[in-house]
């Protein structure tokens, strides 16, 4: 089988599948929805105690990040439902061509739609805030865009890459979820300049107007890229290892 087979084939199961189809849309409805519902709301009411004005245009993609994990997790974890696993490999024997052409296109979709929401949301918010709005004119607003959904996308690659180790979105996202939300604050507050190395807080740098810590915008994104790597590398030792 071709390699554009191949990946035509890990997109077909992508959309036919609710689970990842519907949480690859979550990224974009539920970001663009808080973002609304925020900045229509209290957004400029909030915006004089704002450190960082940009950073706060994206603050809907706190959200928008779990749906790209749901959304890696779900992907991954359909072929360790019922077998599937067994007859992906028949269709396709070669595990490393297999492996990459769905990490290709989990990365590909998440980065596509993940780049359409950065743009839809900030482009949405800013136009609640009046006086205080940004344009994509404005310094950083173009690469916090581009590099949120680069951020997405890595996100979704990290999911991926761990739900091919542990065989199950579930046990993925109750160890990712609460990592993001609780654990990574809790460090960053106890551990210091070394929380700037966790992955949603060195990724999310790119978010911001100017960088607080020991890392830039796109540094940080690069920190963020060898979490995911190594989860990716990871799920590829498992898939050439593990029986099926």
């Amino acid at each position: 089988m071709s390699t554009t087979a191949v990946l035509h084939s890990e997109w077909i199961k992508i959309r036919s599948l609710r689970g990842s189809f519907g949480s690859l849309l979550a990224v974009f409805a539920a970001t663009l929805a808080v973002t609304v519902l925020a900045f229509a709301t209290i957004g400029q009411a909030e915006a004089d105690d704002s450190e960082d004005l940009l950073l706060g245009a994206f603050y809907a993609l706190n959200f928008g990040q779990i749906a790209a994990l749901a959304f890696g997790a779900t992907a991954g974890s359909c072929e360790y439902l019922n077998g599937a696993l067994r007859v992906s490999l028949s269709a396709v024997p070669r595990r490393g061509l297999f492996y990459a052409a769905k990490v290709a296109v989990v990365g590909g979709c998440a980065f596509v739609v993940g780049t359409l929401t950065t743009f839809a949301a900030f482009l949405a918010g800013q136009a609640f805030m009046g006086s205080y709005a940004l344009g994509l004119g404005d310094p950083g607003a173009v690469r916090a865009c581009f590099g949120g959904g680069v951020y997405l996308a890595l996100m979704a690659l990290f999911a991926a890459g761990l739900t091919a180790v542990l065989r199950s979105a579930v046990a993925v996202l109750s160890i990712l979820v609460p990592f993001l939300l609780i654990v990574s604050f809790v460090i960053g507050d106890v551990a210091g300049s070394a929380a700037d190395f966790l992955p949603d807080r060195a990724g999310q740098q790119v978010l911001r107007q100017h960088a607080v810590g020991s890392l830039g915008p796109w540094t940080g994104l690069a920190v963020t890229a060898l979490w995911a790597a190594a989860a990716v590398l990871a799920g590829w030792w498992a898939v050439r290892r593990r029986d099926a």
